[in-house]
């Protein structure tokens, strides 16, 4: 297969290739080739969007969320990842208290 260098990328094009990456889990290389495909009428779908979605994917069937939620979810695992067991434990200790003192 050739390879092609596109240059003169603006800056909002790149951080939105790079974003998209990111959201789906995919190299910046699958989320160009999608978008090339897409734009150049060589792939199946009604919007960029639709292609994004992983066909067959059970998110699908039972609704996904969008990117801002993702994005939380996403922050929200690398925090926890960070988190050692003994901050996870007070931080748990402390809820149940405050729950209590105030119900």
């Amino acid at each position: 297969m050739p390879d092609i260098v596109v240059r003169h990328i603006d800056d909002a094009t790149a951080e939105r290739i790079k974003s998209l990456a990111r959201e789906r889990r995919w190299s910046i290389n699958e989320v160009i080739l999608h978008a090339l495909r897409y734009g150049l009428g060589l792939s199946p779908g009604d919007t960029f969007n639709d292609m994004l979605v992983v066909p067959g994917d059970i998110a699908r069937l039972a609704g996904t969320w969008d990117a801002s939620e993702q994005a939380a979810f996403d922050e929200a695992l690398c925090a926890l990842a960070a988190a050692s067991r003994e901050e996870l434990c007070r931080a748990g200790i402390e809820e149940r208290k405050a729950a209590a003192a105030g119900g």
